[in-house]
């Protein structure tokens, strides 16, 4: 890891801050990306010396250019992109309106779409590279109907890590493409979905954002494909889907309601 290049989305607070500040510790250059200039540029000034900071909404495709260039302009080159950028939603299916449905698309699937397609070429040059996209455990089950439409967006950007990874592998076997799923995660996600959500601090067993980008960490140094950040749950992700009744598994533990959470 060692004088890589690693572009981090994302990056003002939360798993983004945490990961930038981790990659730079190890002797890495992290590149912090997010829209907040404040918040930015106090998570580079913990992030080492070679911490760049660049003020961009990932969700328009020209800021994004506009960060690799910044990148590349700097550093010569981009080891490692992580699309981490992403926004919760508190509203069940019955309730969504198409500007919902636009709004979780645009900040979770186009904005990461935005950075594959921007950093793809210069990894195709350089014959290597690694794209890492934080995707979720709700893109992999259905755990709270009231976080319905942002489940499915991460639900499209795992088929889209997934089919990237299937088209470019023949050619290109150095370029790596990773989707992440942590779970409950005790950040100010909760704070920060549309509508105000539950406070993700208070989920049973939320996890810290120093250990997932630990774990994120771990993949930037032993690249794989599909990694979860809690022992257990791909199990539970490979028992809900062969379940013989998936209805029957929804009314049990892990899933659950909004009445079974507290709302600030």
């Amino acid at each position: 890891m060692k004088e890589s290049v690693i572009v981090i989305t994302g990056a003002s607070s939360g798993i983004g801050a945490a990961l930038a500040e981790l990659v730079g510790a190890r002797g890495a250059y992290p590149v912090l990306v997010a829209r907040r200039e404040r918040e930015l540029a106090d998570a580079a000034s913990r992030s080492g010396s070679h911490a760049l900071p660049v003020v961009a909404d990932v969700t328009r495709r020209s800021d994004v250019e506009r960060a690799f260039a910044a990148a590349v302009t700097r550093f010569g080159h981009v080891d490692v992109w992580v699309n981490n950028a992403g926004r919760g939603i508190s509203r069940n299916v019955s309730e969504l309106t198409d500007e919902d449905i636009d709004d979780m698309i645009t900040v979770n699937v186009k904005s990461a779409l935005y950075g594959m397609q921007t950093v793809l070429p210069h990894f195709r040059a350089r014959g290597r590279g690694h794209i890492i996209n934080v995707s979720s455990m709700l893109g992999r089950l259905p755990l709270t109907p009231f976080r319905s439409a942002y489940a499915a967006a991460k639900h499209a950007l795992n088929a889209l890590t997934a089919s990237l990874r299937m088209e470019i592998r023949a050619q290109y076997p150095d370029i790596h493409v990773s989707s992440v799923h942590p779970g409950g995660v005790a950040t100010d996600f909760g704070f920060n979905a549309k509508y105000g959500g539950v406070d993700s601090r208070l989920l049973p067993g939320a996890q810290s954002k120093e250990e997932v980008a630990e774990i994120i960490a771990g993949v930037i140094e032993h690249p794989r494909a599909d990694v979860y950040t809690r022992d257990g749950q791909r199990e539970m992700v490979l028992a809900y889907y062969g379940a013989e009744d998936m209805g029957a598994a929804e009314q049990k533990p892990p899933f659950f309601s909004l009445k079974d959470v507290r709302r600030e």
